[in-house]
């Protein structure tokens, strides 16, 4: 499933690419690259007020600072500006497929592991096993969002977006020290949520 997650995030951006005009925008976050995360899309106009646009999302940090962040994730993107595409205010909707290998802020510290009983865990050495916990899975993402582009010379521009839709998640949770599972399930887990999904800045580069 992974694997196939990976070859359809892949295969949307690959879509918008085919779809290629002359006029395109090519997008970058700039405050990602530096940690080593990329977050970059193309943006091709339709009408003159609709755009389409395919972006990938990579994190690929099996560990950051300590903490499982490995995240894959492809958008699709359907785009209407109120004055002319690409330019100013817009409002969208997307679909997003991610696959992940993380650990959710509330799971950084290392807790007490219980066993069937409901007691602590005594290891070998007679102290109580601790060990933080991570969360492997998949997700489907639906959502809206709006943004601003700023044009800051006839090439290159800013955008700002924000975005919040419906999550929802399959994953397996384990214990960090073993890789055991933490979750008592045999199968997926399954957990829908309503959150921001998406937000950020992008530098936009234009190709004639």
């Amino acid at each position: 499933m992974k694997l196939l997650l990976k070859k359809l995030y892949i295969l949307s951006f690959m879509g918008v690419i085919s779809l290629l005009s002359a006029q395109i925008d090519i997008k970058v976050d700039p405050l990602l690259v530096p940690i080593g995360v990329l977050n970059a899309a193309i943006e091709k106009p339709i009408t003159e007020k609709i755009t389409l646009q395919g972006e990938v999302f990579i994190s690929p940090w099996k560990s950051f600072a300590g903490k499982k962040l490995e995240v894959y994730m492809g958008t699709l993107e359907g785009r209407y500006y109120f004055t002319e595409a690409m330019k100013k205010w817009y409002v969208g909707g997307y679909f997003s497929m991610a696959t992940f290998d993380l650990q959710k802020w509330n799971y950084w510290n290392k807790t007490t592991v219980q066993d069937e009983f409901g007691n602590a865990e005594i290891l070998p050495d007679g102290t109580v096993r601790m060990t933080e916990r991570y969360q492997k899975g998949f997700a489907f993402i639906v959502g809206v969002d709006t943004g601003y582009r700023f044009e800051i010379n006839e090439k290159l521009g800013l955008e700002l977006f924000l975005g919040i839709g419906t999550v929802q998640s399959f994953y397996k949770g384990y214990y960090k020290d073993t890789g055991e599972r933490n979750d008592g399930a045999k199968k997926w887990n399954k957990s829908g949520e309503f959150l921001p999904t998406r937000g950020g800045l992008m530098l936009t580069y234009h190709l004639n």
